[in-house]
């Protein structure tokens, strides 16, 4: 059995900004991109981490992904303030859209920015945590396009959509969420189908539907030739999320969604509707942190069903991963792979990517 690789958040971070800067990237650029990804792996979210370095150094050579962009205003109303992407890094669209969020609820108590024609933006949660940061409470509809659809419809066998995320969260006192929930509107995303695919496990029973639309645990009928669909989650509630997210998180903001109208050229393109609220704006800010606190104990207080180890609120699963994973986490073997060939295509000298991630087997 091949060993299973483990590195330091630091390596793999120094990693990401050489490579990002092989593709043309700016060192703000590259940095922002380390940043996010390998907070998602330290979040537990390996789907959303590192391993998305292959995608980008892909869709970059194939033109896709346009280096040391920043997004557009285009429409801007005072609280509403929509922009476009132009198809940029995720990271640096992201985190710029938030930014002026975030100061426009400061001028007004609310503000609704939208997000259009970004390239990837990642694990979404990091979007609320930087609000959450600024003391702001937020919510995320975000679609996915560019690439053909993942996700089946409550009822059908073909994949119509993608995997849609949904975010919200509630500032807490130190700069965190007191709450994060961060989901996608399939029972997994994309990406947890492609780290067991490459790790050669399982997905829980029925997330998955093969091509012949039968219900599946194999991850590998997503990258099949024909494919299969991922499953939303809830049945009908988690596709029509799924709807609303295209609807709401992007053909409301002059976005494409995934009719089959718009391309599907390879693409990694999302856009995000964020509604960002200042809490001093609604009241009183310290009554509200105090009813935040107290029911957060309420919840993890509960009584243990059979079986279960706790009761958790949103976002702590993530608290946890990131004590766990502060001083290493694996990669595994596949993947590993596909980062050194990804950062020798995007023009980091073999040398340097063995000083970074070791030897080739």
């Amino acid at each position: 059995m091949a060993l299973v690789p483990t590195f330091h958040p630091d390596t793999l971070h120094q990693f990401v900004i050489e490579t990002c800067e092989a593709l043309g990237s700016e060192n703000r650029e590259a940095t922002l991109v380390a940043d996010q990804l390998i907070g998602a792996n330290l979040a537990g979210h390996d789907s959303h981490g590192v391993g998305m370095i292959p995608a980008y150094v892909m869709v970059a050579g194939a033109g896709k992904l346009h280096v040391n962009q920043h997004p557009e205003v285009v429409v801007d109303a005072g609280s509403l303030v929509v922009l476009d992407g132009k198809a940029g890094f995720g990271q640096v669209n992201g985190y710029e859209t938030m930014e002026l969020g975030i100061q426009r609820a400061r001028e007004n108590g609310a503000a609704i920015t939208g997000l259009r024609n970004s390239s990837h933006i990642g694990r979404i949660g990091h979007w609320a945590e930087q609000c959450a940061a600024a003391g702001m409470a937020s919510i995320h509809f975000v679609n996915v396009i560019g690439h053909p659809p993942l996700v089946a419809a409550y009822g059908g066998a073909d994949a119509s959509f993608s995997t849609n995320p949904v975010c919200a969260a509630v500032p807490g006192p130190d700069g965190k969420p007191a709450a994060l929930l961060d989901m996608a509107t399939s029972i997994i995303a994309q990406g947890k189908a492609r780290v067991a695919h490459n790790k050669g496990v399982k997905v829980p029973d029925g997330s998955v539907l093969d091509p012949d639309g039968r219900l599946s645990d194999d991850p590998g009928v997503m990258f099949s030739d024909p494919r299969g669909a991922l499953v939303a989650f809830g049945d009908h509630k988690g596709s029509g999320l799924a709807m609303m997210c295209d609807l709401l998180g992007a053909a409301l903001l002059g976005g494409e969604t995934a009719q089959p109208e718009n391309a599907r050229d390879g693409r990694i393109i999302n856009n995000m509707l964020s509604i960002i609220i200042d809490p001093s704006a609604t009241g009183d800010v310290d009554r509200f942190a105090d009813e935040v606190a107290k029911y957060s104990a309420h919840i993890t207080g509960s009584r243990l069903r059979e079986g279960a180890e706790s009761v958790l609120m949103p976002g702590m699963p993530e608290e946890a991963a990131r004590k766990a994973r502060a001083d290493g986490f694996e990669v595994d073997p596949t993947t590993w792979g596909e980062l050194r060939a990804s950062a020798v295509r995007a023009g980091v000298a073999e040398e340097r990517v063995t000083e970074l991630l070791g030897p080739a087997e």
